[in-house]
């Protein structure tokens, strides 16, 4: 009868691995680097991370304590955040001197990711495919001077170079390597 039960529930385990979805508690999504984002007066209002699974990387991302509807969101060439208004992170990260945008014909940037939306209660989260591999980003990321993640005031238009109209900083965080 124990071994009925034991194959049922290592049956049960091999089931939920195939279903399991990609969290901070799954095993197979890998952090790469992180950081707080902080608003101009200092305060956490938010979190990201660089992740892994399998060959495929993404920006994951959640604030709080914003203001409704959509806003920019880019990874910055220089691991700079100096308040209040961040521009010590430079430009958006660009190693490949393309123009700013998805729907710019010369871009995209490196750093272009899509808009993260908040909702009513000032909260919102997106996770987005970064075009590099792991290797090659963390590359770029943890180069000389390091990258930041930089929140905007307004959405990104997808278009205008070199920042996409997404108008003044309003939280940056340095991106450091993930704890091995």
């Amino acid at each position: 009868m124990n071994i009925k039960i034991a194959l049922a529930a290592i049956t049960g385990a091999v089931a939920l691995a195939g279903c399991s979805t990609m969290s901070a508690e799954n095993p197979l999504v890998k952090t790469l680097a992180k950081t707080a984002l902080t608003n101009g007066s200092g305060v956490v209002v938010g979190k990201a991370a660089i992740e892994s699974v399998g060959a495929s990387v993404y920006l994951v991302a959640s604030v709080s304590g914003q203001t409704p509807g959509l806003h920019g969101i880019h990874l910055h060439s220089a691991g700079k955040c100096e308040a209040p208004d961040f521009s010590t992170a430079g430009g958006h990260l660009n190693p490949d001197a393309h123009q700013h945008g998805t729907l710019n014909p010369t871009g995209p940037h490196l750093g272009d990711l899509p808009n993260i939306e908040i909702a009513a209660n000032g909260t919102g989260s997106m996770k987005a495919p970064l075009l590099l591999a792991s290797e090659q980003l963390l590359a770029t990321v943890f180069d000389a001077d390091g990258a930041a993640v930089v929140l905007h005031a307004g959405p990104d238009d997808y278009k205008s170079d070199p920042s996409g109209n997404s108008g003044g900083r309003i939280a940056c965080g340095v991106l450091s390597p993930a704890a091995k």
